[in-house]
């Protein structure tokens, strides 16, 4: 890639053209991000139907193409044809902005995630932040929505949706400041680096040394609270549609309509993802056969193959969580929901939050980012965190 970069630079020696090439290859960059993730945002909602169907003991889509396999396409093309009807008394240009800023923050979110050992489209150093202040930008197409519709039942589901995300936003920023305390660092490719280093690591058992195990309670509140955040069932009393005519999007047809749910879908997929980059060791194998058993795996795989397996296998696997829990569980009252948030999960996340921190202060640290270096490596390395006092407590 750098040598692909390198000769493109040299095409010509105009001025204008290193900086022309950098904007050339940032959008080619982001469109083949984006791409996929528009065909998987697609083929989520048939791997739905499908994986409900299976459980429920129906066949699901099998009509449209060999097993159902374009049952996403056809879908799209009937959406992309159907009238899109906006009310008399809507505020026009809100009623169409709102979808898509419910869709952007899920496709802009992509910019900081890494893929594989320095494949990211930009691994900056705030990743962690960008992360939870994009997704955080969503709410703002619910609640305009709501309000640009001129409906009493859209206006109601939008509330209600800005109450729930924001509720849940609040124990997952306090989830994110865990991983963040134990990494020491908000850089997502450190994070997951951070991971897969430790006495497991090192022996084989990478999954052992991964944040869900010493963070199992805010990985749990984390899963929890994606689901919440993303309006998902059994926490989807946003579209209830015995109290409030399926929310906030009641008046939207066609495309318009649509960009909702890709929305749904394309944050499913995204804090899926983060879940993986945050708690289960990112791109890195669970075993390391390697170490553990001394089997020499070909370079083709370990060396760009793997990488790309194990991510995608972490993001399906908890894709395939959302749907079994939405198979499985009925809907929580409002009220339910608002209490889980806030007197539950909150309380939970600020003391373990103090529990890691009080750990990581101890002999029994186990995570890099505590470790102080010694008084000598301080004083030879004025980049290295130096200690307030260099002589021993009394």
């Amino acid at each position: 890639m750098d040598a692909f970069e390198s000769w493109a630079l040299n095409l010509s020696d105009a001025p204008w053209w290193p900086p022309l090439w950098t904007v050339i290859w940032i959008v080619v960059k982001i469109v083949v991000i984006v791409l996929p993730l528009l065909g998987a945002v697609a083929y989520t909602t048939l791997w739905e139907r499908k994986l409900i169907g299976w459980m429920h003991v129906r066949r699901g889509p099998n009509r449209v193409g060999p097993l159902g396999l374009l049952q996403p396409i056809a879908d799209a093309v009937k959406l992309i044809f159907k009238e899109i009807i906006s009310p008399t008394q809507a505020d026009t240009a809100l009623f169409f902005l709102a979808p898509a800023v419910v869709m952007a923050p899920a496709l802009a979110a992509w910019a900081v995630i890494p893929f594989a050992p320095g494949v990211v489209l930009a691994d900056i150093n705030a990743g962690l932040l960008y992360v939870m202040a994009i997704t955080s930008v969503g709410v703002y197409g619910v609640i305009i929505a709501g309000w640009a519709s001129n409906s009493k039942y859209a206006f109601l589901g939008a509330l209600r949706a800005a109450a729930q995300m924001v509720s849940y936003e609040l124990a997952m920023g306090f989830v994110l400041v865990g991983v963040l305390l134990v990494s020491g660092s908000m850089n997502m490719s450190t994070i997951v680096n951070a991971q897969n280093s430790g006495w497991f690591a090192d022996r084989g058992l990478t999954f052992l040394s991964w944040n869900w195990l010493p963070l199992l309670p805010l990985f749990g509140i984390y899963v929890i609270s994606a689901t919440a955040e993303t309006n998902r069932h059994p926490f989807d009393v946003v579209e209830g549609e015995s109290e409030i005519v399926a929310g906030h999007m009641i008046e939207y047809s066609g495309m318009a309509f649509a960009l909702f749910f890709l929305g749904e879908y394309a944050n499913m997929i995204l804090l899926s993802t983060m879940a993986t980059v945050m708690f289960l060791g990112g791109w890195e194998a669970p075993i390391d056969l390697g170490l553990l058993l001394g089997l020499n795996t070909p370079s083709w795989w370990h060396e760009s193959l793997s990488a790309w397996f194990w991510l995608l296998a972490k993001i399906f696997g908890g894709l395939s969580m959302y749907i079994w829990i939405r198979a499985s569980f009925p809907r929580y009252r409002y009220d339910q929901i608002m209490r889980l948030g806030w007197k539950i999960f909150i309380p939970i996340t600020l003391a373990w939050l103090v529990i890691v921190a009080i750990w990581m202060q101890t002999p029994l640290n186990i995570w890099p980012a505590g470790a102080h270096p010694p008084a000598t490596q301080a004083r030879s390395d004025p980049t290295a965190f130096a200690p307030i006092a260099t002589s021993p407590r009394p």
